[in-house]
């Protein structure tokens, strides 16, 4: 797939902050490649504005405020983003304030920190924590309901499609949807279509991204990759969620990091999995055998200084994509 360039600053397209593992941290002695730092919120907006960005999506530190006038200054919107399990309810409530002030609507968040394959070793594991999880959402879903205030929750490798929109039929509420990664529930076995149309009619916010594969013996390997250069249809996608939220923002997550192993091929991999089937494997290892020829971005051995600049050279190029 081609990218489609544009001729200026993309129009349509922000920043999440996550697109960045230290690349606009001042460097300190010591610190390794890939090691993300709390990072000022203004500082982060404006440096995202130079990239040409429409907006942002970022943990609000700071004045909320000074983001917001600046914000508003530079034409750029703020989603911001919370942890509702890792918050007291009184740090709960500072975070939906402080990121009013800001002038943000919506507050992306991710329920799980690491990789559902990776993490759970056992049924009864996953079970336990999808239960726990739901008390969270239960508990936090009022809060937001109070400020009005919208909780977009992330697809981050742990709900499968028909999970992730089950989710959002079972709390029914009107400050509570989706932020939709594009790329993530291929590790899943999902078709990446059937999960934007999955969330789509709950969609309030998004990781968009492309995305590269390449077989290993266990399963396969997935890689963030620059917008255009990857396997995924991104105009189709984008337009899709547009069409179910007109209003909806196109945050860039651009992770430039080694792949992640896949390893779908292994018993321990479908242990959470009771109901995922032989047609889902068979699907998504043809979709990797058709583009295994694609190298996928490595960076193992590069200093911090060496992954710090390929990094702001992937964003870079990941914004002259036109969505």
């Amino acid at each position: 797939m081609g990218a489609r360039v544009a001729d200026g600053p993309v129009s349509k397209m922000g920043i999440a902050s996550t697109s960045f593992l230290g690349a606009y941290a001042a460097p300190q002695p010591g610190s390794k490649p890939g090691s993300w730092q709390r990072v000022d919120t203004l500082e982060f907006l404006q440096r995202c504005h130079g990239l040409g960005a429409a907006g942002i999506q970022a943990q609000i530190n700071g004045d909320p405020t000074k983001v917001r006038a600046r914000a508003e200054e530079l034409g750029m919107w703020v989603e911001a983003m919370v942890s509702i399990r890792n918050s007291t309810p009184e740090q709960l409530e500072k975070a939906i304030l402080d990121a009013k002030a800001a002038g943000c609507t919506v507050a992306r968040d991710g329920m799980l920190s690491g990789r559902r394959y990776e993490t759970f070793h056992t049924l009864d594991e996953w079970k336990a924590w999808l239960t726990k999880t739901y008390q969270v959402i239960e508990s936090a879903v009022p809060v937001f309901e109070k400020h009005k205030f919208t909780l977009a929750i992330e697809n981050h490798k742990d709900w499968t499609a028909d999970q992730y929109a089950a989710l959002f039929k079972k709390y029914s509420s009107e400050y509570l949807g989706a932020c939709v990664d594009f790329g993530n529930n291929i590790s899943l076995l999902d078709d990446p279509m059937a999960l934007i149309e999955a969330a789509a009619p709950y969609a309030k916010a998004t990781h968009v991204k492309d995305m590269a594969v390449r077989p290993y013996p266990d399963g396969f390997e997935l890689s963030e990759v620059v917008m255009g250069t990857g396997l995924l249809p991104l105009e189709k996608m984008c337009a899709i969620l547009w069409k179910a939220n007109p209003n909806i923002k196109m945050s860039l997550e651009m992770i430039s990091r080694d792949p992640l192993k896949v390893p779908c091929l292994t018993d321990q991999y479908w242990v959470t999995f009771p109901d995922r089937n032989g047609l889902m494997l068979a699907r998504t290892l043809r979709m990797v055998e058709a583009h295994k020829d694609t190298e996928l971005p490595r960076f193992t051995g590069l200093d911090a200084a060496a992954w710090r600049k390929k990094e702001i050279e992937n964003i870079e190029a990941s914004m002259r994509y036109k969505v």
